[in-house]
């Protein structure tokens, strides 16, 4: 789902499904086509990348993503259930900064 931008029109072929909402005809929900989750996600983001880490360098951006994915996935629940749903998705893996040397 999309609003009627140029730069999305190419995007339809790499999908099963597009649809558009005219948002320059002020239309913003047709049926079960609208942008209300999407934009809200980038709200979510805007305001972590504004107020708690300022900058993202192109090289961690994956795992900035996938954590406010994580956030706006588990929006709905409390700050200790999202933490004890994280915590358990860390089960047998280590954070390293760098791949240790052999």
């Amino acid at each position: 789902m999309t609003d009627d931008f140029y730069a999305y029109r190419g995007a339809a072929k790499d999908f099963a499904s597009h649809q558009a909402v005219k948002h320059s005809a002020r239309e913003y929900v047709r049926g079960l086509a609208h942008t209300n989750g999407v934009e809200g996600f980038f709200s979510l983001l805007k305001r972590g990348v504004m107020g708690t880490f300022h900058h993202i360098s192109e090289q961690h951006l994956p795992l900035y993503l996938a954590e406010f994915d994580h956030r706006h996935n588990f929006r709905f629940v409390t700050d200790g259930e999202r933490t004890i749903e994280a915590l358990k998705k860390t089960n047998g893996k280590r954070l390293m900064y760098r791949q240790p040397a052999n």
